[in-house]
C-alpha cells in the first residue's frame, strides 16, 4: 500500500511541475521597475479590512498570522531551506502576473494548513532580486470538507494541475488591485 501512494505522489508532483512549466512557457518577460508597494505586517489588519473583501476580525489575524509565518521567505536561500524550489519561470497572462513560483512538493496533498503554503511568489525587482510577493495554496481534493482561508473558500482548481484540488493565491506582500485573493496581480510582470 505504502508504495501505492508514493507512486501516485510521485505522479501529482510531476504532473504539477510539468503544469507550472507548460503556464510558464506562455509568459511576458519585459522587464518593469515595481517600486515599492509592500505592506507592512503592522498594517495588514487596515489592509484587509479596507479590501473589497469582506473581513472579520478573525479574518485579519489569519492573514496577519500568515504574513508572520511566512516573512522569512523575504529570503529565496531562507526558502530554498524550507523545501521551496524555484520552477525557473514567471507565470504572466493578459490579466497580470502571477510571478516566479518556488513549489515546496512535500508540501501538495490533501492538508491544508494556512500556516504552511504549498508555494511562495516571487518577482525581480529592479536589480534582478527575487521579492516576495504572495503565497498561494494547492490542495489535493480527496473529498475532505471545502476548504477555507478563514471565511474564504478556496477556489475549486485554479491551477493546471491535472487532479481534482484547491486552490488559493494570497497577495500578503503586493498589493492587488483586484482583490488579495484573486490569481493573476495587474501589477505584477515578468522580468
Amino acid at each position: 500500500m505504502e508504495g501505492i501512494m508514493g507512486f501516485q505522489r510521485g505522479i501529482i508532483i510531476c504532473a504539477i511541475s510539468t503544469c507550472i512549466l507548460l503556464l510558464a512557457s506562455c509568459s511576458d518577460t519585459s522587464p518593469v521597475d515595481y517600486g515599492e508597494e509592500f505592506q507592512s505586517a503592522d498594517n495588514i489588519e487596515s489592509f484587509a479590512k479596507q479590501s473589497e473583501m469582506k473581513f472579520e476580525d478573525g479574518d485579519a489575524a489569519l492573514l496577519k498570522a500568515v504574513k508572520q509565518a511566512t516573512s522569512r521567505y523575504h529570503s529565496t536561500t531562507q526558502a530554498n531551506r524550507a523545501g521551496y524550489e524555484d520552477s525557473g519561470h514567471c507565470v504572466y497572462s493578459d490579466d497580470g502576473g502571477m510571478g516566479y513560483h518556488w513549489v515546496n512538493q512535500d508540501l501538495v496533498d490533501p492538508v491544508f494548513d494556512p500556516m504552511v503554503p504549498e508555494a511562495v511568489l516571487y518577482e525581480k525587482d529592479k536589480n534582478g532580486n527575487m521579492k516576495l510577493i504572495a503565497v498561494e495554496y494547492i490542495v489535493i481534493d480527496v473529498g475532505q470538507p471545502h476548504p477555507h482561508f478563514g471565511d474564504y473558500p478556496l477556489d475549486v482548481g485554479g491551477t493546471p494541475v491535472p487532479v481534482p484540488h484547491y486552490s488559493l493565491h494570497v497577495w500578503l506582500y503586493k498589493d492587488n488591485p483586484n482583490g488579495i485573493f484573486t490569481p493573476y496581480n495587474p501589477t505584477v510582470s515578468c522580468g
